[in-house]
This record gives C-alpha cells, sequence and structure tokens, in this order.
C-alpha cells in the first residue's frame, strides 16, 4: 500500500521540525541578494535555497508564478530545483493553485503529481472555486501515488474574507465547507489511524479561523514571520491538528539571504518553535 503523504509530512518533521520554506524569487529579493533579474539569477537563487534548505526543512514550497515569468527557461530552472530537492529527500509543494475543469484539471493534476512529469512534486496547491468536485483528478493522482494536494480554504489575503466567509442558507462559511469536503476525503486514512494525502491552506492570521478538528490532513498555515502570524497563533487555530500544522515561513528566512548558512540559522532558529512528533 502506497504511503500517504501525510505521513510522510509526519515522519520527516519528526527530525526536521513542522516548518515549510517558500522558495520566493521575486525581483526585490533577486536585487537584495545582489542576483540579475534574469534566468541565470533565478537559477543561483535557487541553487543556493537547495543547499541550504534540502537537508533542513521538512517541506519547501516553491512559488511557480517566479518561474513561469522567465518563460521555459524559468520552467527548466523549477524542474531542476524540484528534481535536486527531492532527489536530496526533502519534500516539496509546487504552489502552483492550479484549478480547472474536466480534461483540463487532469492536465494540471499530471503535470505536478504524475510521477513521470519532469515537474513531478510531492504536494501542489489548487484553487476550489470551480467547484471542489472539479479537484477530484488532482485527488485521485494524489491516492495513486501518495501525492498531497494543499486546497485552498482560508487564505491570510484579507481580501479573501469577503468571498471566503460567505455562510450557506445553513450557516457554513465557504471556508468551512471547503475544510469539510476535504475532511470526508481523508476519512479512509483516518480510520486507519493514518494522516491523508489532501490538507488545506488556512493562514495563521485569521481572527476567526474554520474548525479544523477533524481534518485529517496537513495543514498549510502562510502568514508567520513577516506578516505577523505568531506560534501561539498556529497552535490556537490548528488546536487538536497542531501536529499537523505546517507554518510557511519565506520572506522573514529569505532576508538572511544569499550566505547559506545564515539560512540554516534562521530555519534551525524559526523551526524550533514548531517541533515535529516522534514517530513509532
Amino acid at each position: 500500500m502506497v504511503d500517504t503523504f501525510g505521513e510522510k509530512l509526519l515522519e520527516a518533521a519528526s527530525t526536521r521540525g513542522r516548518l515549510c520554506v517558500g522558495i520566493d524569487p521575486h525581483e526585490s529579493l533577486l536585487h537584495a541578494w545582489g542576483l540579475p533579474v534574469n534566468v541565470e539569477g533565478l537559477a543561483e537563487f535557487s541553487r543556493i535555497c537547495v543547499e541550504a534548505f534540502a537537508d533542513t526543512v521538512a517541506l519547501v514550497k516553491p512559488q511557480v508564478a517566479f518561474y513561469e515569468r522567465f518563460g521555459s527557461r524559468g520552467f527548466a530552472v523549477l524542474e531542476e530545483t524540484i528534481a535536486t530537492l527531492r532527489e536530496r529527500g526533502c519534500l516539496v509543494v509546487s504552489d502552483a493553485k492550479r484549478g480547472d475543469i474536466g480534461s483540463t484539471m487532469a492536465g494540471y493534476a499530471s503535470a505536478w503529481l504524475n510521477p513521470e512529469s519532469p515537474l513531478s512534486s510531492d504536494a501542489v496547491t489548487v484553487s476550489p472555486y470551480l467547484g471542489f468536485g472539479s479537484l477530484e483528478p488532482a485527488f485521485a493522482l494524489a491516492e495513486e501515488h501518495g501525492r498531497g494536494v494543499f486546497v485552498l480554504a482560508a487564505t491570510s489575503n484579507p481580501e479573501a474574507r469577503a468571498l471566503q466567509d460567505q455562510t450557506s442558507a445553513a450557516g457554513v462559511t465557504i471556508s468551512q465547507q471547503i475544510i469539510n469536503e476535504v475532511e470526508a476525503l481523508n476519512a479512509p486514512h483516518m480510520a486507519r489511524g493514518l494522516a491523508g494525502n489532501v490538507g488545506v491552506v488556512v493562514g495563521a492570521t485569521l481572527t476567526q479561523p474554520p474548525v479544523l478538528s477533524g481534518l485529517g490532513g496537513p495543514i498549510l498555515m502562510p502568514g508567520v514571520g513577516a506578516q505577523g502570524g505568531t506560534t501561539d497563533d498556529v497552535n490556537l487555530i490548528a488546536g487538536d491538528m497542531s501536529h499537523l500544522a505546517f507554518p510557511n515561513v519565506s520572506r522573514s528566512v529569505l532576508m538572511q539571504g544569499p550566505d547559506v548558512d545564515s539560512l540554516r540559522i534562521s530555519v534551525s532558529e524559526t523551526a524550533a518553535d514548531f517541533p515535529g512528533f516522534p514517530r513509532s
């Protein structure tokens, strides 16, 4: 039986801590690191991040947009970055936020979750706003190959509240509806005492977060560090699922670059606030 992505993530966290570090080579960071804003700068930025994070972080999250902006050469750098991280034992979630219907969604799912794809990742972020069921091709591939899918549920950007906090006739927010759907997908694995393949994205800065107590899958929590989210916020929002909560930090760590040792120290100090749990 294929191990679930959730179990792989818990195993990684047991030795590396519950931290997801972003690789976000946006223009201002390339400048700050003394790198040119071109494919060569992108490649060097990515190489440094791989060196710093591949054997220190449980989950690394390349932001696809910053590679895509350079076209095919940017995607080539992304392919190499993902492959090298995974070869060195690091789990990778590609932050692509894909969402579509039918064969198009199946194509996106195959691009990021099929082991034979050059972009093959351990997990991918997806958007449910064409209907939760439209994401079925990604869920199916994740189940088949033990890969992960992180569904946007209650994101940290302020403008999201106007949409995601809307309620159904029964008084259930859109965010909570998404989380309830994910819980149902993970239920068969939960019944076996395992963490499932499907997780959610829930911001660490939310003042009225959804209920996560029955999720049974990993929680990616942006907003920690430079955006103001704290350890207490993560633990309060995740509640009984704290062992599956993976705070996403990017800016506060990447600001310590381009020195690899400084990046490693920043990761170590941040991860100490989010320890994993021993696996039997």
